[in-house]
């Protein structure tokens, strides 16, 4: 933080009108002490293997809870980016470990909503890396519990006849 201590300078146009002894005289010399530390704006740039190995890590931690995955999870949304299939499969097994199952369910769904408009090339390949996890886990994917098809839908009327 810079802190500079200074008495009030008058204009200059009323340095030029003013005797020189009612000027605002700046007293002694202005000494800046500038601290040398650096604040960087942007972290620095991990590969996407430390990446994927900071976020499994965080899943596989012991004493995690219900907490510090929908925390987990909710960081991993705000970003840019599809979690890589090592992450959901940690984080399912996370959700197993504290025994929530409807968080498998939710995290399942924001995987596919994550996937956006390449939801066709993307969900059948996390579906078949997580085939094996979802199996071991005894979880169902939002399609086979119906979820991909809204409960109280009525037909388009546009696209009756």
């Amino acid at each position: 933080m810079l802190r500079v201590a200074l008495r009030s300078v008058p204009r200059l146009s009323a340095l030029r009108t003013a005797s020189r002894t009612k000027q605002t005289v700046i007293s002694g010399a202005i000494n800046f002490k500038l601290s040398q530390q650096v604040r960087f704006m942007s972290a620095p740039s991990t590969s996407d293997a430390e990446f994927d190995q900071r976020y499994e890590a965080f899943f596989n931690r012991a004493d995690i809870d219900g907490w510090e995955i929908r925390k987990g999870m909710s960081d991993l949304v705000a970003m840019d980016l599809v979690p890589d299939p090592t992450i959901v499969a940690a984080a399912l097994r996370a959700c197993r470990r504290v025994n929530d199952y409807a968080l498998t369910t939710r995290i399942m769904e924001i995987v596919k909503i994550k996937c956006a408009d390449k939801e066709n090339e993307i969900w059948p390949y996390m579906i078949q890396e997580l085939k094996p996890t979802l199996e071991e886990l005894g979880i169902l994917t939002p399609a086979e519990m119906g979820y991909d098809q809204p409960e109280l839908a009525l037909p388009n009327p546009y696209e009756m006849h």
